[in-house]
């Protein structure tokens, strides 16, 4: 083999080694052996390029025409000519792969799944820098710059990875570099002739003075490469994102050090965008209920306008017992319950998940320790990489007469946790207001926001949105009534801030799922966000404003009998609820009369053009008649079309099979629910919609047993074998409305009779049916017709012509 076709197949392998730095990314890895098989078709266009000979242009030309034909035949065949040439539907649709792929790697958390589009970017990623490569170190003959293309792969690896082994995918990337170098060392050896200061009689590649400059190559190669390890070990680390990887923020040793701020909002977006829920980390725990064990990693107590985050403190050492939460009195309940927690091996960042609040930790490795959030994070490197750990910590459970009856916080803390920026818009402050109206105490204010963003609000849970988290996107979170967890505990938490009340965000995991072996399994979707609001004598205090997220804390459902709130409704009203912000309307006068700012005064005739009769004219009736009628027809259109498919689906098609009829009743269950401010979650299982509707619904037994039979049967449907005849479900479901529309408020009844959510299935089907008009439209345009039809008279005049 030649000199050169060994260069080549060295720049071939250091580009693959430096690809290698990639795989943490995606899951699977079978990418990389078809970026492989193209990289060798290129390198193997090069070197009969080269051995033509082509000039060096024309040869990188030809690597780069092979490359984009490659690719086109890979990821366009469909749209290229011949399937192969990329004609103009195979660049945009290469483009628009690529786009789709961009758009997924800022969708999906490390490992991301191999979706067409990140496929296109990694191949035509290490496609490019092998061309790059072979360019330099073959073509050129320079193979020393080619490390820039290779140093340029690995950091983009490097600076995505969530791994902790970073240094090994370096340690290959490096080791590719070190055979280019060496491959080329060998070729320029092999074409100096007669070594200086050799024995004449032995041919240059035999004398010693060739095997002492490889062996020196090498030996200084391996010293490089060990530096390059070593060095960057010794040397502070960058920080990371939240929920990914992240190095220490501590500082190093001592008692000081500052953690800064990071903002959670895209990683946890992410994590709850993952096509499969990956295990985070499972614990163990006394305690009896787990509904209360969220893991807390961080809390975000600085709003500036443009993001909640945490301040920046200073962390001190892990102290063997934790000060006690402040506010925290002796005369509230507390559960000391022990918990021992297992992080995932892939699972790497800095800050540490705990219950909160924490009163001992023991754990390996080098942890620094913030008392104002109580939280704890690594340093120098210092992150949650397969992590066993054993957390003491206390189950808080104040009443809600001991949140009601709180005495006013510290002047400080309250004037600390209650700053708003100035450009927070006015629309927050009033909105709070207005959902609190006739609240007298911070607590009864605390629920009524929490119970308007989950249940009475309108307000949907949806992972999809636009991320952000400043001023604008919370107002445009309550204009459009559509986010997820970060936008209901910002939302909440700058609302109370602007009411007196202390307020941050805290940033974990909710509870996660229970395990037939005891243990608790939490996953990538149970991260969450959650606002923390602050009650002297309690503490910090954990509410729940995010629709089918979590569950709402005891405490949050006010004791009636203990209840401080009065001259307000039961329940926050819904927004076309609220009241106006201008003066109240005023009374009426006395026929004849005007309204003045005195009183009522004689009013002042003006002529019109009326007809002499009086009134206004027959065609003036006519048009307040009809849009009347229409108005009145409009407002009933969901009553009725809610009363017809309530009817029809408990009721039944004739002959319709029994998993149809089930699956009808289960939707109306479904329905009803939301018809009272329980919003579907197409996420959970039969048996978990059921359980939240009885829960958010407070049904009855008999009310609550009823829908587990619906429930029940659903799941006897999809998934028996041979599944038992419905019996009974249509009653069961009228127990079930029955049992929504007794412990639903007046206002909420007659919102669920006159105006359905539901009904917006009506606005769906109506739209789709309007878009499927305008294609059939686009379809048959007129001079699609004309023509038609001008063929068909072309055809029939050919036809008579020939019998003639």
């Amino acid at each position: 083999m030649s000199g050169r076709a060994r260069l080549a197949l060295a720049a071939m392998a250091a580009t693959l080694c430096a690809g290698c730095a990639l795989l943490p990314l995606v899951d699977p890895v079978t990418w990389l052996f078809q970026a492989a098989l193209l990289l060798a078709l290129v390198t193997a266009v090069g070197a009969l390029a080269r051995r033509v000979p082509l000039a060096r242009p024309l040869t990188v030309a030809a690597q780069a025409l092979a490359a984009v034909l490659l690719l086109t035949a890979v990821f366009a065949r469909g749209q290229a000519l011949a399937g192969l040439l990329p004609g103009p539907d195979a660049v945009t649709a290469l483009v628009e792969l690529a786009q789709d792929g961009a758009r997924d790697v800022g969708r999906y958390a490390i490992p991301a799944p191999v979706t067409p589009g990140i496929k296109l970017l990694l191949v035509s990623g290490v496609l490019l820098i092998g061309l790059v490569v072979d360019a330099l170190a073959v073509t050129y003959r320079s193979a020393a710059p080619a490390g820039l293309p290779l140093l340029a792969l690995y950091s983009v690896a490097a600076g995505l990875s969530q791994g902790g082994s970073g240094w090994l995918w370096f340690l290959v990337a490096a080791a590719g570099y070190l055979l280019l170098l060496l491959a080329e060392g060998r070729d320029r050896l092999s074409q100096w002739g007669r070594v200086f200061g050799g024995p004449p009689a032995r041919r240059p590649g035999d004398s010693d003075g060739g095997r002492i400059r490889v062996r020196a190559g090498r030996r200084i190669g391996v010293l490089s490469l060990g530096i390059a390890l070593l060095v960057p070990a010794a040397l502070p680390s960058l920080s990371g994102g939240l929920l990914g990887p992240a190095p220490g923020g501590a500082g190093p040793g001592g008692g000081g050090g500052t953690i800064s701020a990071v903002n959670p909002l895209v990683s946890l977006q992410d994590s709850l965008n993952q096509p499969e829920d990956r295990e985070v980390l499972n614990y163990r725990t006394t305690a009896a209920d787990t509904r209360e064990m969220y893991l807390r990693i961080v809390a975000l107590d600085q709003f500036d306008g443009t993001a909640w985050k945490p301040s920046e403190r200073t962390v001190t050492d892990v102290p063997a017992e934790l000060p006690r939460p402040p506010g925290l009195s002796s005369d509230v309940s507390v559960t000391r319950i022990n918990t021992s927690i297992s992080t995932a091996p892939w699972y790497a960042q800095n800050w540490l998940p705990l219950p909160y609040p924490a009163d001992k930790v023991d754990l390996p490795g080098r942890w620094r320790f913030e008392p104002e959030g109580r939280t704890l994070v690594g340093d120098r490197g210092q992150n949650t990489h397969g992590l066993q750990y054993q957390v003491e910590s206390l189950q808080v459970r104040p009443t809600a007469h001991q949140l009601a009856t709180a005495p006013p916080p510290p002047a400080a803390l309250r004037q600390e946790y209650t700053k708003v920026p100035d450009s927070l818009p006015a629309i927050v402050g009033t909105t709070a207001r207005q959902v609190t109206r006739g609240a007298r105490t911070a607590y009864d204010k605390a629920v009524k926001l929490q119970d308007w963003f989950a249940l009475y609000g309108g307000f949907s849970y949806n992972t999809e949105v636009r991320a952000g988290s400043g001023s604008e996107a919370i107002a445009r979170f309550l204009a459009d009534k559509e986010g997820f967890c970060v936008h209901f505990s910002f939302s909440m938490a700058a609302m109370a801030r602007t009411l007196g009340i202390p307020a941050r965000v805290a940033v974990g995991f909710t509870p996660g799922t229970r395990q037939p072996d005891g243990t608790t399994s939490v996953g990538l979707k149970d991260a969450h966000a959650w606002p923390e609001l602050y009650f002297q004598g309690v503490g910090w205090t954990r509410f729940e404003p995010t629709p089918s997220r979590g569950s709402v804390p005891d405490y949050a459902y006010p004791d009636p009998a203990q209840s401080t709130s009065t001259g307000g409704p039961d329940r926050a009203p819904a927004p076309s609820e609220l009241p106006a912000t201008g003066p109240s309307a005023a009374p009426s006068c006395a026929p004849g009369e005007q309204r003045t700012a005195s009183g009522c005064a004689a009013g002042v005739s003006i002529s019109t053009t009326a007809p002499p009769g009086g009134g206004p004219a027959p065609w003036a009736l006519a048009l307040i008649a009809l849009a009347a009628l229409v108005f009145v027809t409009l407002s009933t259109v969901p009553l009725l079309w809610r009363s017809r498919a309530r009817a029809r689906r408990l009721a039944g098609a004739p002959g319709s099979e029994p998993t149809a009829h089930t699956l009808a009743v289960w939707q109306e269950l479904l329905d009803t629910g939301w018809d009272y401010g329980i919003v579907p979650d197409e996420a959970l299982t039969p048996r978990s919609a059921a359980a939240r509707i009885i829960r958010i619904g407070e049904l009855q037994p008999d009310a609550a047993d009823a829908a587990r039979r619906v429930a029940t049967a659903v799941e006897q449907a999809l998934y028996a074998p041979q599944p038992a005849p419905p019996d009974g479900l249509a009653a069961d479901v009228r127990l079930v409305h029955a049992g929504l529309r007794d412990g639903a408020p007046r206002a909420l009844r007659l919102r669920a009779r006159f105006a359905p959510r539901s009904a917006a299935r009506l606005r769906w089907a109506g739209a789709s049916r309007w878009s499927a008009l305008r294609r059939r439209c686009r379809n048959s345009r007129p001079a699609t017709t004309a023509r038609r039809l001008a063929t068909t008279l072309r055809t029939t005049g050919w036809r008579r012509n020939e019998r003639a």
